[in-house]
């Protein structure tokens, strides 16, 4: 049996969510019904997604009844998601009169004592000793013949802790997604990877108040059976800072059953371009001066963390490229969205107004439209070929004036959607206005700063994520401090190149994997090696690609979209089959087949695709004319 155990089981708080979610159906359909997820009950997601049903399994439904008979709350049934896993979750709120008892035999066995004012330090207590105790019954009813594996993710390893300290014969593993200190330390703008090996990890953790939450990471680690990460920077990152180098590395992949739609993505990026096209058309009413046949989207997104997801080399390196394209007249233009959600307080007036103009424009003109087209047909039935006065009538000559002075605006076009609580101090605008883009219409760069996720129900950008992803040119995401990273890799299943960074996991994965990632559309900037200013080198990428012909993006999209299987967890699953088969070698082998062999993970290498270029002259970054 195996046991998956993370907070985001059916509970959307993090992006272990997504791990869990897309993995699902990959793992059932390995494991059948010897696999089920742990997790804890909010109510909010469980009455969406989980089918409460009791349990088949006579030693899970003996387990969760001597549970329920010392009155925990205990929700059984399915998640809802493809694959249909089963779940296992518990209500926190019922077990706070144990919490003393268990809090002091926590401390007793491991010397962590929990602070009183961390409540959600607390309410990973009580999941962990939950957890433990509902494996530690299972293994009680199911007897010595059966094996069973805990999956932990995340720093709170509370149960894999106490598994181990009751000698619970459970295999475990351990994986940690991001290191608790080291999103502290980033986040504190250090200079992280050149000081890797310097920390003195107990005082650092100290002066954060994080201390106990990095001893539960810590003894986790060092309890498990089997310590992993998710990516090779993470590996590094664990090996220093918990001081125990991972047994093996598990990637992030994603289910490409809903997004791989064959042939048709082409279509679909267009479809949704054109949704963009509205936006913009709006956002720059009165200044639009816009070629859509020659205008680029790019973006950046994600969790605002201005250094670490890499903003600040963002729009850096979109001035410069604005100051490259006006050097050489260029005839494209650049619309740059920063994806960001920060504190707001309302939409931006300008930005409403310009959407409302230009919906009203539209319809005018479609109603003159249906009325030119009757009227054209009728003459032409006569056998008249109509001028200018037998269309256009004067109603309608008035309606389109009326509308073209509403088009008109003195003001340049707004740089943020939302009005922003402390605009003065918000890192990105700060950046923006040192950066002098302010969308004027030299400028062939425009920035739009939209702080708020994106929603269908919108009435600026009415489009959800995963639409927004395709119908965008180029996703840039020069991380400085990423784990994985999902957003390439969700731009590469949707055939959208991408820029990424060799300090995020999805970068450190594509290098390793690929023998020509820019050949798939994936550029990868070294931060790690170099400073600020030599990676913002990576800029004649994105002037490289601003050069490229519609048909050689084409192409590079039909490459990148081969990458989608690639990522696939049909494929990456076998990197958690084999942490499964590692965990039991090391504690019951005589289970394993008398032939130990684990699947060659880290030797597969894509080669270059055949439609790439065979000069290297013919694959060169453009440089620009000199002036």
């Amino acid at each position: 049996f195996t046991f998956e155990v993370a907070l985001e089981v059916a509970n959307k708080v993090g992006g272990i969510y997504t791990v869990l979610r897309s993995k699902a159906e990959s793992t059932v359909e390995e494991l059948g019904e010897d696999y089920c997820m742990v997790g804890i009950c909010n109510e909010r997601y469980v009455a969406m997604e989980v089918e409460k049903m009791e349990p088949v399994l006579p030693q899970m439904k003996r387990t969760v009844d001597l549970m329920r008979e010392q009155n925990i709350k205990v929700v059984t049934g399915r998640w809802l998601i493809e694959g249909y896993p089963k779940v296992v979750l518990f209500d926190l709120d019922s077990a706070w009169d144990k919490y003393n008892s268990w809090s002091w035999e926590l401390f007793d066995k491991t010397g962590i004592g929990i602070p009183d004012h961390d409540n959600e330090t607390k309410r990973c207590v009580l999941f962990g000793f939950l957890t433990a105790w509902f494996l530690g019954e299972f293994r009680a009813q199911c007897g010595k013949k059966s094996v069973i594996i805990g999956h932990f993710h995340e720093w709170l390893g509370v149960g894999l802790l106490m598994c181990r300290m009751r000698e619970i014969d459970i295999s475990t593993i351990f994986t940690t997604h991001a290191t608790l200190l080291g999103r502290y330390l980033c986040a504190a703008n250090v200079d992280f990877y050149n000081n890797l090996d310097k920390f003195k990890v107990d005082i650092e953790a100290g002066n954060r108040q994080i201390y106990h939450r990095y001893c539960m990471e810590r003894a986790a680690t060092h309890s498990a059976h089997v310590f992993t990460t998710v990516s090779d920077i993470t590996a590094l990152e664990a090996q220093h800072l918990l001081k125990r180098k991972p047994d093996l590395i598990l990637p992030n992949g994603l289910s490409i059953k809903n997004t791989q739609c064959m042939h048709e993505f082409q279509n679909l990026h267009a479809i949704a371009k054109e949704k963009i096209h509205n936006f913009v058309r709006g956002h720059f009413y009165g200044h639009f001066d816009l070629n859509l046949d020659k205008t680029l989207y790019m973006f950046i997104a994600g969790r605002y963390e201005y250094s670490n997801k890499g903003a600040d080399l963002y729009i850096e390196a979109m001035s410069r490229l604005n100051h490259r394209l006006k050097m050489i007249n260029s005839e494209v233009t650049v619309v740059a969205f920063l994806i960001f959600p920060a504190s707001t307080n309302n939409f931006n007036v300008e930005s409403l107004k310009g959407q409302a103009v230009v919906k009203q424009l539209k319809e005018t003109v479609d109603v003159i439209k249906d009325d030119i087209g009757h009227k054209l047909f009728d003459l032409c039935l006569r056998g008249k070929l109509p001028n200018e006065e037998q269309l256009l009538d004067r109603d309608h000559v008035i309606k389109l004036k009326r509308c073209m002075y509403a088009n008109q605006c003195s003001s340049l076009p707004p740089i943020v959607t939302h009005n922003m609580t402390d605009d003065a101090n918000d890192p990105i605008l700060k950046q923006i206005r040192e950066c002098n883009l302010f969308n004027a219409r030299s400028d062939r760069v425009k920035l739009i700063f939209h702080p708020e996720f994106l929603s269908q129900t919108s009435p600026l950008i009415s489009m959800d994520y995963d639409e927004f992803v395709r119908g965008c040119h180029l996703g840039v995401f020069p991380s400085y401090y990423e784990p994985w990273g999902y957003t390439p890799a969700e731009c590469a299943i949707k055939g959208i190149p991408s820029v990424t960074s060799n300090l995020s996991g999805f970068g450190c994965f594509m290098q390793s994997h690929l023998s020509d990632p820019e050949a798939y559309g994936i550029y990868i900037i070294d931060r790690r090696f170099k400073s600020i200013k030599s990676s913002l080198e990576y800029i004649y990428y994105l002037y490289h690609f601003c050069r490229m012909t519609r048909r050689e993006r084409i192409i590079q999209r039909n490459r990148t979209e081969r990458l989608s299987e690639f990522l696939d967890w049909s494929r990456l699953g076998m990197y958690y089959t084999n942490a499964r088969r590692l965990a039991i070698d090391r504690t019951h082998p005589e289970f394993l087949e008398t032939t130990r062999s684990f699947s060659p993970t880290g030797s597969v290498r894509l080669p270059r695709p055949y439609s790439a270029p065979s000069s290297p002259f013919g694959s060169r970054i453009a440089s620009p004319c000199p002036s």
